[in-house]
């Protein structure tokens, strides 16, 4: 969803086309496409895409199709249709879908094992793990599109040693590496889905940073698990990537002998044939210094999709296994998508080791956490030889301070100078 930048033109559905958007609105005034693809424009019009997710995903394939047909060189609509491009440069953008529920899940195992060690040194599983994709349900009002700042969040948390509580601003405020899927149609109260169905009803891949308050989540996450340590910001990229894009970068979905198989309901064919997906992902860190100097992000991650326990097909089913009802535009998470290796990790909680190992930058700077003004950059992208390399946009957010001193710089202050978008 976007409008361009300084106007007061209503946001509506775009396709990036190289460093432009293709402007659904204008797409549909032509009165160039009909039928199933011409239903699929008319729904992206809309102020948000809820009305084409549910179109399901026939819909958004014929319109992805008869996009691709008309921009061809020497086509008839070639010309008219350029017209409607719009430079990347000269928007911005909006949160894709209206949000009614969000459930993020935690299909990592080198995260959870990582995370479990330092409360389970012998046994950092927990028994369920490998049975069950395991999730918990978000806040939804509180996730914004790529570009967003927002305040360090302050909460009650006990510090190492005291006898009492005390509210005070998070010292450990971190990032989170993720991907995001949208539903697309929804299925009846009480009525699950089959596996089988589960991949028909994801309408596309985004990326997503599930910020994350590190001291109230140690405070707070027992009996019930995350609430304020999670709440207060999620953000998402603008650009959604649908599973017949990403169809030359599928791989086998393969688990250890060693491990569970999953259980019938969560296991399929197909799923095991080609439920992985290679998406390779890197989280870029930049300080207040790094952007008064115009340098780079340090580059603090890299990884891959391919290493999650369990694939979006499985998460869905799981979620509606017992007739719960996701509906058009509800987002599922992915949880953090660290990889085996240290350098792989998708927080920094992993690469500080709990705080303990500070992160050393490309300057002299370090962090434990992170400090007012940083700015994080995830980016994802598929390519290999043989296919067209396909990128997922950015997605950014900066942490400023609820408070600061008259005449000290501030995050928003200075610009942000973060490399190419992908």
């Amino acid at each position: 969803m976007f409008q361009r930048r300084g106007t007061s033109e209503s946001f509506r559905g775009g396709v990036a086309i190289s460093d432009c958007v293709l402007d659904l609105d204008a797409v549909a005034k032509l009165g160039l496409l009909s039928g199933v693809s011409g239903a699929a424009v008319q729904a992206a019009t809309q102020g948000k895409l809820n009305t084409s997710m549910a179109l399901g995903n026939a819909a958004g394939s014929a319109l992805r199709v008869a996009l691709s047909s008309a921009l061809h060189v020497g086509a008839s609509e070639q010309t008219e249709l350029q017209a409607c491009l719009v430079p990347q440069s000269e928007v911005e953008y909006d949160v894709t879908a209206r949000i009614g529920d969000y459930n993020d899940f935690y299909t990592s195992v080198h995260h959870a094992t990582h995370n479990g060690k330092k409360f389970r040194p012998d046994n950092p599983l927990s028994p369920y793990y490998k049975w069950v994709p395991i999730g918990y349900h978000g806040y939804s009002s509180s996730i914004g599109v790529s570009g967003e700042c927002f305040q360090r969040p302050q909460h009650q948390t006990l510090a190492p040693g005291a006898a009492e509580p005390v509210l005070m601003p998070s010292k450990r405020v971190d990032l989170e590496l993720e991907l995001g899927v949208f539903v697309c149609s929804g299925n009846a109260l009480g009525q699950p889905v089959s596996i089988a169905e589960a991949e028909d009803r994801v309408f596309g891949f985004y990326l997503l940073n599930d910020w994350s308050e590190r001291d109230v989540q140690a405070w707070e996450y027992q009996p019930l698990g995350p609430f304020l340590s999670k709440n207060f910001a999620t953000t998402i990229a603008p650009w959604i990537l649908n599973l017949e894009a990403l169809a030359p970068y599928r791989l086998p979905f393969t688990r250890s002998t060693d491990d569970p198989q999953p259980l019938p309901y969560l296991d399929l064919d197909a799923n095991r044939a080609q439920g992985s997906i290679e998406i390779q992902l890197k989280v870029g860190l930049l300080t207040i210094r790094m952007k008064s100097t115009g340098e780079l992000a340090t580059t603090i991650c890299r990884t891959s999709y391919r290493h999650a326990y369990w694939t979006f097909a499985q998460m869905l089913m799981h979620h509606c296994v017992n007739g719960c009802n996701p509906q058009p535009g509800d987002p599922l998470g992915s949880g953090i998508l660290s990889g085996p290796m240290l350098d792989q990790a998708g927080a920094l909680i992993e690469l500080t080791q709990s705080g303990k190992n500070p992160l050393q930058l490309s300057n002299d700077e370090s962090r434990m956490y992170l400090e007012d003004g940083d700015t994080v950059q995830l980016k994802g992208w598929c390519e290999k030889s043989d296919a067209v390399r396909i990128g997922f946009g950015d997605c950014i957010g900066t942490l400023f301070g609820a408070l600061r001193a008259e005449g000290a710089p501030h995050a928003l202050d200075v610009p942000a100078t973060i490399g190419p978008n992908e």
